[in-house]
């Protein structure tokens, strides 16, 4: 790959270089053996490993050479996929780290661009190096005027994640020639430019989406201060923004940053082992995000604080939610991992405040959504099953008072989780070994059956035949 032109690559690629292989997870030394009994009374041992912080796992790559068995695990709650050192999350005391450091000290004294330096480096920057870093990411904000082109192909009223899911993986076309995923510096090159092209390409499926004139990057204004630039400015009106809204932002793009083997980062990670092209594998892990069950929880939550409508209507609400006959479900509330307070839903709630005061927006919602929070955490429904606020609870919110729609939620999930994505597939891929993700499965299926030639075949007694309706198009029955 082309060296990159900028002072940051030119002065300093050396010395992070030795930097970034600090990084790479070094498998430990089992800690200690597990033994397993087998329904004919066979036993073997398997290795035991303890990370940093954590529960111990056993290793069960050699289970099945051992003994024909394979495990099953569903949703894979309880299996271990990969090494890595870069969040760390304890569920129950309600702890996330970002390479070590607390997400709330993070959010509280450092920045969005010094995380993404944490991340790729491994280490926090000095002043110097986080303003050569903030500069080279400024920089490469820019894309290829062809890709913008491709905007134009979308229907007026797609959905801005469907455009991102196109556009990201559209890059594999600019940026595949020459690259090697075995070079540390071409892996360091395109996760800078990944990083800082995703505000870019989220500002302009925003502004094609309503028709408005595209607006380029300035390297005048910060990261954050751009992507709000690009959203928002007029070619009319002189664009100014406030330090309240631009804090907002970059907390919430911290927040968000990574969060360990969620299912988007495991999808990009899955792509990843088969060395596809790293935006290909990007715009996989936005196709996962995609759904209501992950980056859509936020707008789910804005609309289920709509649905309810004002305080009085709380109590009944809340009844529905416990209730197993109705479908609505309490938004926001309870994780995957989380059985304590979400920590960024803490700094999410200090942030809606200080953004509202400033916006003078969303105000009722914001009451609306203390007043369930509190009359939910009295419940003893509630408080048994551990079901806190996440931080979705409250990011959609900020996000109305910015004067952002819904639709733009998700996709500015995918901009912030941009930094995790690329740097857990960058680790992947320092890995000494490399093996490609084949999960295994529990076969319930026909046994080998007798192949019957067609004209011996009777018909069912009911058809299992899917009745298409006419004017599909699957057959070239009507032109679509």
């Amino acid at each position: 790959m082309s060296q990159s032109p900028h002072k940051w690559h030119q002065e300093t690629i050396d010395s992070q270089k030795s930097k970034m292989e600090k990084t790479v997870p070094i498998c430990p030394l089992p800690s200690d053996v597990a033994t397993l009994t087998l329904p004919n009374g066979k036993i073997v041992q398997l290795p035991v490993y303890k990370g940093t912080k954590g529960p111990p796992m056993i290793d069960i790559t050699q289970l099945y050479s051992k003994t024909g068995y394979f495990t099953l695990d569903p949703g894979f709650s309880s299996t271990g996929a990969c090494m890595s050192t870069m969040t760390y999350i304890d569920g129950d005391k309600g702890e996330l780290l970002y390479r070590g450091y607390p997400i709330e000290t993070l959010a509280k004294y450092s920045s969005y661009i010094e995380v993404c330096y944490l991340f790729i480096y491994g280490h926090l920057p000095s002043s110097k190096e986080l303003q050569l870093f903030e500069e080279t990411m400024v920089s490469e904000m820019m894309i290829n005027e062809k890709l913008i082109e491709f905007y134009k192909g979308f229907a007026s009223d797609s959905h801005p994640m469907a455009i991102m899911v196109g556009v990201v993986g559209a890059l594999s076309a600019f940026m595949h020639k020459d690259f090697d995923v075995n070079d540390p510096r071409d892996r360091e090159y395109i996760a800078i430019k990944l990083v800082a092209k995703m505000p870019t390409l989220a500002a302009y499926a925003y502004r094609t989406a309503l028709g408005l004139p595209i607006i380029y990057p300035n390297k005048k204004y910060s990261f954050i201060e751009n992507f709000l630039y690009m959203m928002f400015s007029t070619p009319m009106n002189d664009f100014n923004v406030d330090k309240v809204i631009v804090k907002a932002l970059d907390t919430i793009f911290m927040l968000h940053a990574d969060h360990e083997q969620n299912a988007s980062t495991s999808t990009v990670r899955i792509a990843g082992s088969s060395l596809a092209n790293p935006f290909a594998c990007i715009a996989a892990g936005i196709t996962a995000l995609w759904g209501p069950y992950h980056g859509g929880a936020n707008e789910a939550v804005l609309n289920m604080l709509k649905e309810i409508g004002n305080k009085e209507n709380i109590p009944k609400y809340l009844q529905k939610a416990k209730s197993k006959d109705n479908s609505f479900r309490l938004m926001g509330f309870g994780h995957r991992v989380y059985k304590n307070y979400d920590p960024r839903a803490k700094v999410m709630q200090e942030m809606c405040y200080n953004v509202l005061e400033k916006t003078k927006r969303a105000n009722d919602i914001l009451e609306l959504a203390i007043q369930l929070e509190q009359t939910a955490l009295k419940d003893d429904y509630f408080i048994q099953r551990k079901l806190y606020p996440n931080v979705d609870f409250y990011t959609g919110i900020v996000y109305e008072a910015l004067s952002i729609p819904t639709s733009m939620f998700t996709v500015m999930f995918a901009v912030q989780r941009s930094i995790g994505w690329i740097c857990q597939w960058m680790e992947m891929m320092s890995e000494k070994v490399q093996r490609i993700s084949r999960p295994r499965q529990l076969y319930v299926g026909e046994d080998q059956r007798e192949y019957i030639p067609i004209q011996d075949r009777k018909d069912e007694e009911k058809s299992r035949v899917c009745k298409l309706p006419m004017h599909s198009s699957l057959f070239g029955l009507v032109k679509v």
